[in-house]
């Protein structure tokens, strides 16, 4: 006999807080604790509300609602104050509830459903973090006809599939994951480049208000400014920093120069793309070795800033991977419709059909990886059986 317990509103406080209680001595749990009003039998049908109190002893804890969803399936509606949640939370663990996370829950109800495949349970947990209505439609396409339908094809079709077949398909759909990823999870571009460039103005022209001070003195940005923004099929979290600059001697930047400089090198490593933006009025020596090398290999759009004034930007010197460019005025709002789409492009996402087949779990995208280099049928058919049936 077990059962699980969990939170299952937000943090804070809140009108009334809902504990959700599952599981084969869940009931019984309910007998113990529970009273209803005007000392009827609590009688846990499925479909029913009961009123009354939650008790340890003969301390009433607050009056609660009792939702009754199955035979094992109950939700206790109680007052928003944090610390009344806590002490139901707290008895209910004295009497043998296991207290979870609200996804932990959520999925131990789901598979007791028994869904047709592991997939369909990831896709119910994953539909409520889509950060974008694409994003959702992506992910309820995987069992209706993307993941599921294929993994299901190669399973009733093994002995006929050719190994290569198989493999070419499975790295097919790790390609069209990663634009994937960014619909469903979001995608966070970094504005960098030299100090004095444009893009706290940048930053504030793409989020429609400003966000970032603006000032004509270089290094105005020591700490960074984000800032979300829908560029569809993107959710976008733009994050200005402060600007790298390698030109000047180190004894120069005080510390909080230097601490600024070096977050703006970590913001840039984890981020999904970056905006290099340059001043299209000034040489081209602004692209130090430091600021090359902290761009490297990363998803890049060169933004050419203050194309009002005279070009002294020659973009022949640019390095080939920073010749994807556009020109804009930031101050104006100039060019920002061919910059949002330039970040489409560079993302993958511009065309994305939110029918293809993608992985949108962990799990499934290192089955996928697995089976896009299996060596032989025999390590391939349990592997997709995993995919299938497999544990969250």
């Amino acid at each position: 006999m077990s059962a699980s317990a969990a939170v299952v509103t937000g943090k804070g406080t809140g009108a009334i807080s809902i504990i959700q209680l599952f599981g084969e001595s869940a009931q019984d749990i309910l007998l113990k604790i529970f009273k209803r009003m005007n000392d009827k039998p609590a009688n846990f049908y499925p479909g029913t509300i009961l009123l009354g109190d939650i008790a340890d002893g003969n301390q009433t804890i607050d009056q609660v609602t009792i939702g009754c969803e199955g035979f094992d399936c109950f939700t206790i509606n109680c007052h928003g104050n944090p610390l009344i949640a806590e002490m139901i939370m707290q008895l209910l663990e004295r009497h043998g509830a296991e207290l979870v996370t609200a996804e932990r829950l959520l999925a131990e109800i789901l598979l007791s459903q028994k869904p047709p495949s592991t997939i369909h349970v990831e896709a119910k947990l994953s539909l409520p973090k889509a950060k974008t209505i694409q994003g959702a439609k992506i992910i309820a396409n995987q069992t209706e006809h993307g993941l599921y339908q294929k993994v299901i094809h190669w399973q009733q079709n093994i002995d006929s599939l050719s190994l290569d077949r198989i493999a070419s398909q499975a790295s097919e759909i790790i390609n069209n994951t990663n634009p994937a990823k960014l619909i469903i999870a979001g995608c966070t571009v970094v504005l960098a480049g030299p100090p004095n460039t444009g893009k706290s103005t940048l930053l504030n022209a793409l989020a429609g208000r400003q966000k970032a001070i603006i000032t004509n003195i270089a290094g105005t940005t020591r700490d960074w400014v984000s800032a979300q923004i829908q560029i569809e099929p993107l959710a976008v979290i733009l994050i200005d920093t402060a600007g790298l600059d390698g030109n000047f001697s180190a004894n120069i930047y005080t510390a909080a120069d230097r601490a600024a400089q070096e977050k703006t090198r970590q913001l840039m490593q984890k981020a999904d793309t970056t905006l290099l933006v340059l001043d299209n009025s000034q040489p081209a020596d602004q692209l130090d070795d430091s600021l090359l090398k902290a761009i490297s290999n990363k998803r890049v759009v060169t933004v050419l800033n203050k194309v009002d004034l005279l070009a002294r930007f020659d973009t022949a010197k640019l390095p080939q991977n920073l010749t994807n460019t556009v020109q804009v005025n930031a101050k104006l709002g100039i060019g920002l419709d061919k910059l949002t789409e330039k970040i489409r492009r560079v993302c993958g996402v511009a065309d994305f059909d939110p029918k293809t087949t993608v992985c949108f779990t962990d799990r499934q995208e290192n089955l996928i990886r697995q089976l896009a280099t299996v060596k032989s049928k025999q390590q391939a058919a349990p592997t997709i059986s995993e995919l299938l049936n497999g544990q969250l």
